[in-house]
């Protein structure tokens, strides 16, 4: 499936709307931005192959790793991969779904939010 960049920002903006508040409120101090697809840097630091997919990514300091004295010097910020989300999807409905899986796994890298509590909240 593909959808114009328009119209994938207001699938973000649903599904992101969708996520339960606990998790929502940490995405006032995020920038989430979309690209096509990762870059050549970004693969290469997570450590890709070339068929691995990444459909988003957390660049930033999480909350657990932050010092006083040494605050981050750019903004924390959750990249989106339009073309891989949109690869595995069929619908516009799986794409604002995965989008929502994939925010909220971003955001629970940067607040240190472990594999169970997902779970817990129906994130697997």
């Amino acid at each position: 499936m593909k959808v114009p960049e328009k119209r994938f920002d207001g699938i973000v903006r649903k599904a992101v709307g969708r996520i339960p508040k606990e998790i929502r409120k940490h995405l006032d101090n995020l920038v989430i931005s979309v690209l096509p697809r990762p870059s050549l840097e970004m693969r290469k630091e997570m450590g890709l192959g070339p068929n691995d997919e990444l459909l988003g990514l957390f660049q930033g300091v999480a909350l657990t790793e932050r010092s006083i004295t040494a605050p981050p010097l750019y903004p924390d910020t959750i990249f989106l991969f339009q073309r891989p989300l949109e690869e595995m999807c069929e619908t516009v409905e799986e794409l604002e779904e995965q989008i929502e899986i994939t925010v909220v796994h971003e955001v629970a890298h940067y607040i240190g939010m472990d594999e169970e509590r997902l779970a817990e909240l129906g994130y697997e």
